[in-house]
This record gives structure tokens, C-alpha cells and sequence, in this order.
């Protein structure tokens, strides 16, 4: 309860503060590409339910029509901004507006697409997914830009799942074990460090 409590007032106050850097990177989006301002793609969120995440649009229109969920830092459907919101995490803020709503959390496990949860084992699943997915964790934290770690790769789904995924995993299964209030705040106060430095 007191963990909802807090998701709800610092993801509306976050909102309300940065709503002029929300609002000048959509003109920046729409100026970039033609396209929707948002990507809304499929997430399975808390006890398995699916929900639209917001995040702002970093690929061109019809992207997961053309390739993989996973993104290298060179995959050409990204569009000529990518590489800046991505490098300050500019693309994941509209996820406040899901922790509003309460399909996430400010933090908890990231929420993954059907697929990638379709290959986890049962144990995973309902650890994992008791909870509500958030915007950062422990395995955030590890692999703050996922897709330099991509970069270059003939096929980056097999590398998300061969050099990714098992840490992340196991990151996630420590994160749900662990969690606390304290733990949250650790983790917050880290992602911001992290994002500025």
C-alpha cells in the first residue's frame, strides 16, 4: 500500500515537472519523423495481465514489423534522434503516466514482451510476475544501455538471450527476494546518479 502510495505521488509530481521536456521532446519526435509521438507496444505486466506501455517513439513507424523487440545501438529502424533520448533515458520518462495508472511501478522487474516471458520457467513467472513491472531495477542498474551492448551484432535477439537475459533474470529474482522501501529508494537514487553522470 505504501509502495502504490508513493508510485502515485512522485509519478504525478514527476510529471508535472517535467512536463516542458515531455512537451520538447514530442516536437523534437515529430520534427525527426513522420509517425505517432508514443510507442505503445504490448508488455505483460503484474500476474501476467498484458498492457500498452507509453514510451516515446525512437524507431520509425511499423518498426516491430521489420525486426526483433530487441534493439542494437546501430539497428537501422532507429530514427536520427534515437541515439540522444536514449543516451538520457528521454524515451522511457512517459512511463510515469504508467505508474500513474498503475500498470508499473517507479520500481520493480522491467516488464518484458510475451515472447521473452514465454520462455521462462514457471518458478520465473511467478516470482517475477507477482509484482508490478517498473521503469528501473537491479538489472536496469547492470545494463544501463542495452543496446551498445548490441551494437554490432549479426543477430541481436540470440545475443540479447545468450549475454543478457540470464543476468537480467537472475537480477530481477534478487530484486523481488530483497525488496523493500529502502531497497526502491537505493535503487532510485542510483538510476538518477546513473542518468546525470
Amino acid at each position: 500500500m505504501i509502495k502504490r502510495l508513493f508510485d502515485i505521488i512522485f509519478s504525478f509530481l514527476g510529471l508535472v515537472a517535467i512536463a516542458p521536456l515531455l512537451i520538447t521532446t514530442a516536437i523534437l519526435i515529430k520534427l525527426d519523423s513522420p509517425g505517432p509521438v508514443f510507442y505503445r507496444g504490448a508488455r505483460v505486466g503484474k500476474k501476467g495481465k498484458q498492457f500498452r506501455i507509453f514510451k516515446f517513439r525512437t524507431m520509425v513507424p511499423n518498426a516491430e514489423k521489420l525486426g526483433g523487440p530487441s534493439t542494437a545501438g546501430d539497428d537501422p529502424r532507429l530514427t536520427k534522434m534515437a541515439p540522444f533520448f536514449k543516451k538520457y533515458q528521454l524515451d522511457e520518462l512517459p512511463q510515469l503516466i504508467n505508474v500513474l495508472k498503475g500498470d508499473m511501478s517507479l520500481v520493480g522487474p522491467r516488464p518484458e514482451v510475451q515472447m521473452y516471458v514465454n520462455i521462462m520457467s514457471e518458478e520465473e513467472k511467478k516470482n517475477i510476475y507477482s509484482l508490478r513491472p517498473g521503469m528501473t531495477d537491479w538489472a536496469s542498474l547492470w545494463n544501463f544501455h542495452e543496446g551498445e551492448i548490441l551494437e554490432g551484432s549479426p543477430d541481436p535477439e540470440k545475443a540479447y538471450l545468450e549475454k543478457i537475459r540470464p543476468e537480467k533474470i537472475r537480477l530481477q529474482l534478487k530484486y523481488v527476494k530483497e525488496r523493500s522501501f529502502w531497497v526502491d529508494l537505493r535503487i532510485i537514487l542510483q538510476t538518477v546518479v546513473r542518468i546525470f553522470k
